[in-house]
């Protein structure tokens, strides 16, 4: 799978500056998440945690979550694609495709047979309940 091109670099706004009729953006693309663009909220309570990321622009089919001990995965296939109507000349077309993921550890695991996601208006929102006996232990230093 391909990953995609991460846009806006250092090394892009240099050219811009000196540039800016050099520098092309895009027709369309804006809004589809870089693996450094998920972003996430992370709130913890006493029973478990609330995760809100946002995942713009993706169908809820596409989104993949998976849950190892205290470790969160988050997974998402991107597609955008430019469609042509008969009378219509494509001067520049972009099609593109990929994949965008991200993992985070939590303090305690999570019990996985019970978590649940949501995912409504573009974010994608996780009920991780604490896994019941999971608090550490302190030990005693002889």
């Amino acid at each position: 799978m391909n990953s995609l091109v991460t846009r806006g670099s250092l090394f892009d706004d240099f050219f811009k500056d000196i540039a800016p009729g050099f520098y092309v953006r895009p027709l369309h693309g804006e809004g589809v998440p870089l693996p450094s663009q998920i972003k996430v909220d992370v709130k913890e309570t006493d029973d478990g945690y609330t995760v809100e990321a946002e995942v713009p622009g993706v169908p809820k089919e596409d989104i993949q979550v998976s849950i190892d001990g205290n470790v969160v995965s988050l997974r998402a296939e991107v597609r955008q694609y430019d469609q042509k109507t008969e009378g219509e000349k494509v001067l520049r077309a972009e099609r593109y495709y990929g994949s965008v993921a991200r993992s985070f550890q939590l303090p305690e695991d999570v019990d996985a047979a019970q978590a649940k996601a949501k995912y409504e208006n573009g974010v994608l929102k996780l009920t991780l309940p604490k896994k019941p006996g999971g608090s550490a232990q302190r030990l005693v230093i002889e």
